[in-house]
C-alpha cells in the first residue's frame, strides 16, 4: 500500500503467481480497503505488481468453502465501499482477475490487457453477481460469450463495450483518481450507492440523497462560483 495525496495505491504483490488470488491476499485486500478508507482516502486505485494485473485464483487452493467466502467477502466489499475504486489493468485479469476488475468502478487498461472467466473450461462458477455484472458492463452478447465459449475480450474490445473505461497505463490511472479526489465525496458516495445498489438500498439511497442536499460542500460550490475559484470539498 502506498498513498499519493488523498489517492490510495493498493498493488497485488505475487509476481511469481501472476498475482492470482488465495486466501490470504483476499483477507488483505479486504483489510487494506478499510484501512484506507478509515485513513481518509477518497479514491483506491488497483493494480498489479509485474506483468499482469490478476491472473485468475490461485488453483493449488480454491476449492474449500473458506475460500469462497474470502473471495466473494473482498469483491462484494470492494463493490460497496463508499469511496471510488479504479482498476489500473496493467495485464491479463482472469478470472478472478476480471471479478476483481468488475468490482471495481472504473477500468483503465494498458495495451497488456485482457479479460476472460473461463469456468467452463475449468470445472468451476462464479457467482451471479459476478455474470449480471458482466452482462451489464459489457453488454448481453459479449458476456454470453464470455461464460458460455470461454471467449477472451482484449483491450480494443473492452474500450469499446464498455467493460473498460480508458487507455492509458497505472501512471495514467493515478492522475485520473487524483482528479476524482477533488471531486465532492459525499457526491460520489451517493452515485455509486445507486449504481451499484439494488432495490433494498432505496432508504440508504433516500437517506444519503437528502444529506447530500444538506452538505456544506453544496454550500462551499456556491461560494466557490462566486468567488471564482475551485472548490474545497471536505465530505461534510
Amino acid at each position: 500500500m502506498t498513498r499519493e495525496g488523498p489517492v490510495a495505491v493498493l498493488t497485488l504483490q505475487r509476481p511469481e503467481k501472476r498475482n492470482a488470488l488465495d486466501l490470504e491476499l483476499c483477507r488483505q485486500l479486504y483489510v487494506a480497503v478499510d484501512e484506507q478508507v478509515e485513513a481518509g482516502a477518497r479514491v483506491l486505485v488497483l493494480t498489479g505488481e509485474g506483468t499482469a494485473f490478476c491472473a485468475g485464483a490461485d488453483l493449488d487452493g480454491v476449492h474449500g468453502d473458506e475460500f469462497l467466502h474470502a473471495l466473494y467477502g473482498m469483491l462484494h466489499h470492494l463493490a460497496a465501499v463508499e469511496i471510488p475504486v479504479i482498476a489500473a489493468v496493467n495485464g491479463p485479469a482472469i478470472g478472478a482477475g476480471t471479478q476483481l476488475a468488475l468490482a471495481c468502478d472504473l477500468r483503465v487498461v494498458d495495451e497488456r490487457a485482457r479479460f476472460a472467466v473461463p469456468t467452463a473450461l475449468n470445472g468451476m462458477a462464479v457467482d451471479a453477481w459476478t455474470i449480471r455484472t458482466l452482462e451489464k458492463l459489457a453488454g448481453t452478447g459479449r458476456a454470453r460469450r464470455m461464460m458460455l465459449a470461454a471467449a477472451t475480450i482484449d483491450r480494443d474490445e473492452a474500450l469499446v463495450c464498455g467493460l473498460a473505461d480508458r487507455p492509458g497505463t497505472f501512471a495514467d490511472a493515478l492522475a485520473w483518481a487524483q482528479e476524482i479526489a477533488a471531486m465532492a465525496p459525499m457526491t460520489l458516495a451517493y452515485n455509486k450507492l445507486v449504481l451499484n445498489g439494488t432495490a433494498d438500498d432505496e432508504p440508504a439511497v433516500e437517506a444519503a440523497f437528502a444529506s447530500v442536499w444538506r452538505s456544506d460542500d453544496v454550500q462551499e460550490a456556491s461560494r466557490a462560483r462566486a468567488e471564482k475559484r475551485q472548490p474545497v470539498f471536505e465530505g461534510r
